[in-house]
């Protein structure tokens, strides 16, 4: 992955999304901003993000969560990095 794009995570909250809002949530650098991360997803996936957005989570690590556009369909994503 990139220096801002950690890794993607794979729990049930992170499926249920995929599935009903074509989105995908990542963990990211602490001190990455929106557009950056969105610039990296976009690089990295050659996909087209609708929306970015973010959180710490209870483990004090920052997620992010990325809305796909409609043409870019998650779960598409989420096999070529082998969640699904």
């Amino acid at each position: 992955m990139s220096a801002v794009i950690k890794y993607p995570l794979a729990t049930e909250k992170s499926i249920r999304l995929m599935e009903a809002q074509n989105t995908l949530i990542f963990v990211v650098a602490e001190k990455a901003t929106k557009p950056q991360i969105k610039k990296a997803v976009e690089e990295r996936f050659d996909a087209k993000v609708e929306d970015v957005r973010t959180l710490h989570g209870p483990d004090n690590k920052k997620r992010a969560y990325i809305t796909f556009n409609e043409a870019t369909p998650a779960i598409d994503i989420a096999t070529k990095l082998g969640l699904m």
